[in-house]
């Protein structure tokens, strides 16, 4: 898995969990912190219209990842440098999620 997929991943996987009946827990807070610095790191981005683009990629992404994913891939593939905060971030989010006893989805093969 590269660090986009990873990335990709985590965001989707933390969505998910954010859109069950299952209560505001510690996969909630770790997605958050997560899109957070994501959303961050794409506001910086160079002149601010390619940032303000990957934002909106980013929050469309979290609506329906089916339809964005291959967006947001090129997104962070391209405008996003891959940090420890980011990338300790998306681990963190799934090692959250694999303990709570929830499937986490292959969505990097499809």
């Amino acid at each position: 898995m590269t660090e986009v997929d990873l990335v990709a991943t985590a965001l989707a996987t933390g969505a998910a969990a954010g859109l069950t009946d299952t209560p505001r827990g510690v996969v909630h807070d770790l997605h958050a912190a997560l899109r957070e610095a994501v959303r961050r790191r794409l506001s910086g981005v160079g002149d601010g219209v390619r940032g303000g683009y990957g934002v909106r990629v980013l929050y469309a992404y979290e609506t329906d990842p089916d339809v964005w994913r291959t967006r947001l891939l090129q997104v962070l593939a391209s405008e996003l440098e891959m940090d420890e905060e980011i990338l300790g971030a998306a681990r963190a989010v799934l090692r959250a999620e694999r303990r709570t006893g929830h499937v986490v989805l292959d969505v990097v093969g499809s």
